[in-house]
């Protein structure tokens, strides 16, 4: 029997994987008051797995700005304050006791604008969960004098994160947030750039992923996306990882992550709408070394068994993917309560 591509070992760097099934990043919204709560720890010990790669939700380094409607990105986690690195300690803790390696993801709302936030809380251009593009409003831009306090915020942010006994963070550089007006790529990525190298120099390489999309509010989104990917190799980053392109509804644009795939020389992350033939595939044809899978993780805590066994897969209930909705008595709704293959 032929091995399934997804469920094959990888070593990350120092990380010595049992499978290539990723869990991508996911804002669930229910970190009240930016501090991560208790249900956390089960909602990520279930989809850890021996070997497995756990990649959190977008994790603030500094709070919210004056200017930033509440509403916009509530109860999302912070990594900036002492009692935050805290309560993140016993949800690390209770993914490492289930042997998984897991990965903070930073994120900085410098560059997210206060009116871009709809009713699903995604700030535009954002690929939905069933991949379709959507547009809103264009990202706000990192002002030139804020942009030596934001690179800080996540120099600090990540030794935190370290702290708090992450084995690596993830900074967030999808949807614009990290592209500065500017002349030609070399300019328009220097605020990403000095955001990755500061990291980098903080906790080293070795412990550093970035995740990017082609930044799609920009006209020349290949080159920039181009630049940054290929100075990742001279920073010693970890991992890139991107998110594949689709247009009209599912329909994936065919291997158009194949020039950033070639550009980089550590590990590269797909991710997007991916199945598991779509996975295997991309596993078994070089296309990418790990897949991360949102929705399907979401829904399905124990997804490398369900993809090891063909079984069949929970649906997903988009009301409780923001918070536990309206009218929910517990935060567990839609987050911990997903079932398991008996």
């Amino acid at each position: 029997m032929e091995p399934i591509p997804l469920l094959t070992p990888y070593k990350m760097g120092q990380f010595e994987l049992s499978h290539r099934v990723v869990l991508a990043p996911m804002t669930r919204q229910r970190a009240y008051g930016g501090v991560p709560q208790p249900h956390a720890a089960l909602y990520y010990s279930q989809r850890a797995t021996p070997g497995g790669l756990l990649i959190s939700e977008a994790t603030r380094v500094a709070p919210a700005r004056q200017d930033e409607e509440p509403a916009s990105f509530r109860d999302m986690p912070g990594v900036w304050a002492p009692e935050q690195v805290e309560a993140w300690r016993p949800v690390v803790d209770a993914v490492h006791a289930e042997g998984a390696v897991f990965f903070c993801q930073l994120w900085h709302a410098a560059a997210a604008p206060g009116d871009a936030v709809r009713e699903r809380q995604q700030v535009s251009p954002q690929m939905s969960y069933d991949g379709r593009r959507e547009e809103l409003t264009s990202p706000r831009r990192v002002a030139a004098e804020d942009a030596p306090g934001v690179v800080d915020a996540f120099r600090r942010a990540a030794r935190n994160a370290i702290d708090a006994g992450f084995d690596g963070v993830e900074l967030q550089g999808t949807n614009g947030y990290f592209v500065v007006d500017g002349d030609g790529p070399e300019s328009r990525c220097r605020f990403a750039l000095e955001v990755v190298d500061a990291v980098a120099r903080e906790i080293g390489g070795h412990r550093l992923g970035l995740r990017l999309d082609q930044f799609t509010a920009e006209p020349d989104e290949h080159a920039l996306a181009l630049h940054v990917v290929s100075r990742l190799n001279d920073l010693g980053v970890l991992y890139c990882h991107m998110i594949e392109p689709k247009v009209d509804g599912r329909r994936r644009v065919s291997r158009r992550l194949l020039p950033y795939r070639e550009a980089f020389g550590g590990t590269f992350i797909a991710s997007g709408g991916y199945g598991r033939e779509e996975g295997d595939a991309a596993v078994g044809e070089g296309y990418a070394d790990l897949v991360a899978y949102g929705r399907l993780f979401l829904a399905n805590p124990d997804l490398p068994r369900r993809f090891e066994l063909g079984a069949p897969l929970n649906d997903c209930v988009s009301a409780t993917f923001y918070g536990a909705g309206a009218g929910a008595a517990h935060p567990a709704v839609g987050y911990t309560d997903y079932p398991f293959l008996e």
